[in-house]
């Protein structure tokens, strides 16, 4: 099918890129620390620091805890928040109905990911957790397959 000049609904098929995935992680040295407290509150800072500092609708502080405040109705400020990201106080440890409020607000997924990594866990984008579970499905086939070409074995 040959495209019309001024077409714009027929897709040229040379142009199509596949879709990447890239999962959101922040870099090593960003939270780097001793704890996981440290690395916590360095991961909080770099939030706050890549909203404020992002091209399109920029969120300073202030306006984070405000939409934070309204998202879980109950008051969080701009001094908690300043809290959470510093490793030096200890005992202003930001809450997971809070870092979820965070993550939901600034759209970063990075705290969540970081967190699956220091379980051996990953975090990815819900429309591919089918493709992740087929790939579950065909090692467990994978093993049984093995198991019963060993028992088969054994009978020889």
């Amino acid at each position: 099918m040959v495209k019309l000049r001024g077409d714009k609904s027929t897709l040229d098929l040379l142009n199509w890129r596949p879709e990447t995935l890239e999962i959101a992680r922040f870099e090593d040295e960003q939270v780097r620390a001793a704890a996981l407290s440290g690395k916590i509150a360095k991961a909080i800072r770099t939030i706050l620091f890549d909203a404020k500092h992002r091209d399109e609708m920029p969120l300073d502080r202030g306006v984070i805890a405000e939409e934070m405040s309204q998202w879980l109705e109950q008051d969080v400020t701009e001094n908690m928040l300043s809290a959470y990201c510093s490793e030096a106080r200890e005992k202003h440890n930001i809450s997971l109905v809070r870092a979820v409020a965070l993550m939901a607000v600034t759209k970063d997924s990075r705290l969540l990911s970081m967190i699956a990594d220091e379980l051996g866990l990953a975090v990815i984008p819900k429309k591919y957790e089918g493709t992740v579970q087929e790939a579950i499905y065909l090692e467990q086939k994978e093993e049984l397959e093995r198991r019963i070409t060993q028992l088969r074995g054994k009978r020889k």
